[in-house]
C-alpha cells in the first residue's frame, strides 16, 4: 500500500510567497539579462573571437559555449515556469510536475585548466551561469521542498525530461565529441551537415 504524504498549508503558501518575492524577481531579471546578453555575445564578437584562437582552444570554445547556450536554456525554462505561478497562471504543484522535465544540473563547465584557454568574455558569462544555477537550484529546494513527490536533492530525474516553455534543449553530460573538417575524398559525399557546406 501506497501512503500519502501530508503536506503543511504554511510551508506550501512559504513556498508560493518564495516565487512571488523580491529574490525571486531579482534572480529572474538576472538571468532572462544573460541569457540574452550570452546571446548576442556568441552570435557577434564571440564568433570573431573563436576565429582567432589555436585549434585546441576553438574545440575548447565550440564545447563549452554549447554547454553554456543547453544550461542558460534550462535554467530559463525553469524561471519563465515560476514566474507563471507568480502570476496565476499555475500552481506550485503543477508547477513541481513541470518542472521534471528540466535538468537544473544540465552541462555544467569543463576543468579550470580548458576554461583558461577562452576569451575572458566567455569565462566571464560562464561563471556567471554556473552562479545562477546555483542560486536556481537553492531557491527550487527551498521552494519545493514541501511539494508531495519532490525528489529533493536529485538533479537528473528518473521520469522522461520532455520541453515545458519553451523547449530546453536536451541536458547534456558531455557534447559531442568535435571531428576536424576535412576535404572530401574523390567521388565520395560530403558528410558535413548541408548548412556548413560552402
Amino acid at each position: 500500500m501506497s501512503e500519502k504524504r501530508s503536506v503543511d498549508p504554511g510551508a506550501v503558501s512559504f513556498s508560493e510567497r518564495l516565487a512571488s518575492s523580491p529574490l525571486f524577481a531579482s534572480l529572474f531579471r538576472d538571468g532572462m539579462a544573460l541569457v540574452d546578453e550570452t546571446a548576442t555575445y556568441l552570435d557577434g564578437s564571440g564568433r570573431l573571437e573563436s576565429k582567432k584562437l589555436e585549434r585546441g582552444a576553438g574545440l575548447v570554445y565550440a564545447t563549452e559555449s554549447l554547454r553554456l547556450t543547453n544550461r542558460l536554456m534550462h535554467l530559463a525554462s525553469w524561471l519563465l515556469l515560476h514566474r507563471a505561478v507568480k502570476e496565476g497562471e499555475i500552481t506550485l504543484a503543477q508547477a513541481n510536475k513541470e518542472k521534471t522535465k528540466v535538468s537544473l544540473g544540465a552541462c555544467e563547465p569543463g576543468d579550470a585548466k580548458s576554461l583558461a584557454l577562452l576569451p575572458v568574455k566567455l569565462q566571464e558569462l560562464i561563471a556567471r551561469s554556473a552562479k545562477l544555477q546555483t542560486e536556481v537550484r537553492r531557491l527550487d529546494a527551498n521552494m519545493h521542498a514541501a511539494i508531495p513527490g519532490h525528489e529533493r536533492g536529485r538533479i537528473d530525474r528518473s521520469r522522461h525530461e520532455r520541453s515545458w516553455r519553451p523547449s530546453p534543449i536536451a541536458a547534456c553530460v558531455d557534447p559531442t565529441s568535435i571531428v576536424e573538417w576535412r576535404i572530401a575524398p574523390r567521388s565520395s559525399v560530403h558528410p558535413g551537415p548541408y548548412g556548413l557546406r560552402k
